[in-house]
């Protein structure tokens, strides 16, 4: 059986910039750019040239690749010539293979927010795609608002599609750009246009998620023909985000019948970068990763209950529906108080630990995380700590360093500039190889941001662990999540601190007191064990 051809188009570095707070450096799109084109995207689609510095830098310095560089703009305005509409022509100027022009596919857009007579919109489709196609590059029209405007107009939302594909674009995208289309609206209307002649090998997909329905949107349109799919990344995009590809893109490669009907771009081993390149653009934007996103989430393959955690153990396929190395991801047994032994122990093998079935350490460590999860800790969430705790009760945790006693102060000041800031000031004294070591640390840097006592412990903890300080400069906290456990005046404050280092491994570890400043610091210290124990092992 002959595989048809589907093509990813990816806008993160254009639609997607117009998320709410987004906002990409010309390195950060350099960045993402060599990321999708690892990936193995068909389109990168690199931003509006002419539209702003950013998008035009990139596209003088964007290096050559394998994926098709596409640069964004418009059809021209009325009342200019193509050659004469310097909109256009910065688009052109930009000098990619690709151009895709957007255009109205609606009447009521046509009449109120261009201002036009239908014909005009038509001729400016034509004429717009004819220039691109003349100057040797290949055109994609994507048509705005079209399932609303088919929905008013049909036979004029046609005349669009066939007006760029008869001026020779090589793609016609149907827009759902107010995102308000249901799956199954978006698979009749798919159909009809491939019935009123539009081929299917020349129709592409951009939806947007206003109704939690994109990637349904996008894959009801591939099941009645489409043979493009636009979205980005992490599903970035302004409102509630576009389609995710970070989503599509394994559904189409593993699961039926898309992996048997079509063939991609995209190979295995790109497939595999999938979940680090969806980490690297949150990275990027200093965002936490979602745990629940689909494939890439931390817990996409975490399982809790015992009963599941049981299952996984015999067999994967029990509760996951792929294999999470397929995407770069990986398993996770999380520890909870409802864990039972066979759930211990395969946690334990994952973190290197092996453990007979009768140990009677594993009873201790199962009551040990009931105990602790009933004063406030958790450890499905805090992996790191668990491991640390398994291992204390092991016998197989280092004694790396002691800390004797530690001091934190906060002080509120006015500065040369009249600004009212905080200084806090962090004293720790820890003992490595029998030797005692004072550190003194404030949490105000050069320009006088303010940072907090968390971070003058933490600068004052790394300035002299010893034999271990080099092992920790390559580490730096990723996320800081506080939560009051109990009410009243017997609350508690659980921390929990994410970590991450230069080898890319991320963990995350639990600090609990009714003192935030000593969850915190527990929280801290146990990631800094922890990252010195996976250091001794990989050495």
């Amino acid at each position: 059986m002959s595989q048809e051809e589907l093509f990813f188009f990816d806008t993160t570095l254009r639609d997607g910039q117009q998320t709410q707070g987004v906002q990409f450096s010309t390195d950060d799109k350099l960045t993402i750019a060599a990321a999708l084109d690892q990936l193995g995207i068909d389109y990168i689609e690199g931003g509006w040239p002419g539209a702003n510095p950013t998008d035009s830098a990139f596209f003088d310095v964007v290096p050559k690749m394998s994926s098709r560089l596409t640069a964004f703009g418009m059809t021209r305005r009325s009342g200019r010539s193509v050659e004469n509409d310097e909109v256009l022509s910065a688009v052109m100027n930009a000098g990619t293979g690709v151009v895709c022009l957007v255009g109205k596919a609606h009447v009521f857009h046509v009449a109120e927010a261009l201002g036009i007579l239908n014909e005009q919109n038509i001729e400016n489709i034509d004429a717009s795609i004819a220039h691109v196609v003349a100057q040797g590059r290949e055109a994609i029209f994507d048509a705005e608002h079209f399932f609303d405007g088919y929905k008013v107009d049909a036979g004029y939302a046609i005349e669009c599609l066939k007006a760029a594909l008869g001026a020779g674009a090589r793609w016609v995208v149907l827009c759902d750009t107010n995102g308000g289309t249901l799956p199954n609206e978006v698979s009749t209307i798919v159909k009809e246009v491939v019935e009123y002649g539009i081929p299917g090998r020349c129709l592409g997909i951009h939806t947007h998620n206003d109704l939690e329905t994109a990637v349904a949107n996008s894959l009801a349109a591939v099941n009645a023909g489409a043979r493009q799919v636009q979205g980005t990344l992490n599903g970035l995009g302004e409102r509630c985000g576009n389609a995710n590809l970070t989503s599509l893109i394994p559904t189409i490669l593993l699961k039926e019948p898309y992996k048997t009907k079509f063939k991609t771009n995209i190979v295995p081993e790109g497939l595999q970068s999938l979940t680090r390149i969806s980490r690297l653009l949150d990275d990027i934007l200093n965002r936490v990763p979602v745990k629940q996103a689909p494939y890439v989430g931390a817990s996409a393959f975490a399982h809790k209950a015992g009963l599941h955690a049981s299952a996984i153990v015999k067999n994967p396929a029990t509760y996951e529906h792929v294999d999470p190395h397929l995407v770069g991801n990986s398993r996770v047994i999380l520890m909870s108080n409802q864990a039972g032994r066979s759930n211990l122990r395969r946690r334990l093998a994952e973190a290197g630990l092996n453990v007979a079935t009768d140990d009677p350490s594993l009873g201790r460590i199962l009551d040990l995380i009931k105990a602790r999860e009933a004063e406030g800790y958790t450890y499905d969430i805090a992996q790191g700590s668990f491991e640390l705790l398994a291992r204390r009760e092991l016998g197989r945790l280092p004694d790396f360093f002691r800390i004797d006693r530690y001091r934190v102060t906060v002080e509120r000041r006015e500065d040369k500039l009249n600004r009212m800031i905080s200084l806090s000031e962090a004293v720790v004294v820890v003992e490595v190889d029998g030797q005692k070591k004072l550190s003194v640390s404030d949490s105000i840097d050069d320009v006088g941001d303010d940072r907090g006592p968390v971070n003058a412990l933490a600068k004052a903890l790394a300035k002299d662990l010893g034999r271990y300080s080099e092992n920790i400069d390559d580490m730096r906290l990723v996320d800081y999540k506080v939560r009051i456990t109990q009410g009243g005046t017997e609350a508690v404050t659980r921390v929990i601190i994410d970590s991450e280092d230069s080898q890319g491994r991320r963990w995350s570890t639990v600090g609990v007191s009714a003192n935030i400043v000593d969850a915190s610091f527990e929280a801290l210290l146990d990631a800094v064990r922890w990252k010195l124990v996976h250091d001794q092992i990989a050495a």
